[in-house]
């Protein structure tokens, strides 16, 4: 008896459930079909507050070209963008972010606008393996954001988010220059891992780093034709004075100082036989 009971109730309650959903639905396709502009930008307004945002996107979509040249427009077009935001459409979002900030400066909507679009190209931002373009439209728009807006309380928030992505770009520049390495490609491994000092001079693999570009050096060199092997032994010796200069403490400084040893040998043999390969 119990179970029929149970059964009995579970349909009762699907049926108002259904009935309830048929009915939401029905409601939502008449804010759809209404020629009520004003109903239909509250109803938009509702939706957004009661964060249905798949519900406010198609009737903002709508009213934009309705209402564009009133004084409302900054207002809904930022909340169609913030919408498609909140729906994780952020290429969509950060275009009308753009578009707000470029095109109603003086609108209320402006600043936080330009911030947003920051935001979404900071979303977009792939893992490091990937492709880093939005990564760097990411650093650029949040740069972009600090210098149009240097009294902000969101700067210390950009200036973290901007170092997040050049970390990203330097740990990418960092795989490619070992992947080099691996793969014999000595003169790309070395010059690759040289721009990184020169690109993220704050690097905290700095140290290994520098080693590296003696490392990549000296396989460059021992691997090089006979007539180009003096300049890139002699790349080498520079690069591990540097090296020796800045961390004489190094865990690395045996192994650096055996790959200048060589090469000053290798420059004493070509010197006094420079038809030979030592």
């Amino acid at each position: 008896m119990q179970a029929v009971l149970n059964k009995e109730i579970y349909i009762t309650l699907l049926a108002a459930l259904m009935l309830f959903a048929s009915s939401c639905a029905e409601s939502y396709q008449k804010v759809l079909k209404s020629t009520d502009f004003d109903y239909k930008l509250k109803k938009a307004n509702e939706y957004y507050e009661k964060e249905e945002y798949a519900k406010a996107i198609p009737i903002y979509e709508e009213l934009i070209p309705i209402i564009k040249g009133t004084k409302s427009i900054d207002e809904v077009y930022f909340k169609y963008a913030m919408s498609h935001y909140r729906e994780a459409n952020f290429l969509i979002a950060g275009f009308h972010f753009k578009n707000i900030s470029d095109n109603y400066a003086l609108s209320p909507f402006a600043e936080e606008s330009l911030y947003m679009n920051a935001q979404c190209q900071y979303e977009m931002s792939a893992e490091v393996p990937l492709d880093q373009t939005y990564t760097i439209k990411a650093i650029d728009a949040f740069q972009l954001y600090i210098n149009s807006y240097s009294s902000s309380t969101r700067l210390d928030d950009c200036n973290l988010k901007i170092g997040q992505m050049r970390r990203k770009l330097e740990l990418k520049a960092l795989d490619a220059a070992e992947l080099y390495l691996r793969t014999k490609q000595y003169k790309a491994a070395a010059v690759s891992f040289a721009n990184i000092l020169v690109d993220f001079p704050d690097t905290k693999d700095a140290e290994k780093i520098s080693y590296n570009v003696v490392k990549s050096y000296f396989l460059y060199a021992e691997n090089s034709i006979v007539t180009r092997q003096k300049e890139r032994y002699e790349s080498v010796v520079s690069s591990y004075k540097n090296f020796a200069r800045r961390y004489p403490n190094s865990v690395f400084i045996k192994d650096a100082q055996k790959y200048q040893e060589l090469a000053v040998e290798r420059l004493e043999d070509l010197a006094t036989n420079p038809a030979s390969k030592s």
